[in-house]
């Protein structure tokens, strides 16, 4: 809930399909942004 809070405090839209979209952006935005931020590890030995 933190990171949804981190793209702004409140959701804008007042239409209840745009509201849905818009936090299915926030999500997907949360979810880019920790997968840019994500080690990739690898096993040497």
């Amino acid at each position: 809930m933190r990171c949804l809070k981190s793209f702004g405090e409140r959701i804008t839209s007042q239409d209840p399909d745009r509201r849905t979209a818009e936090i299915h952006m926030r999500v997907m935005l949360i979810n880019r942004f920790n997968a840019l931020s994500t080690a990739e590890t690898e096993r040497v030995a």
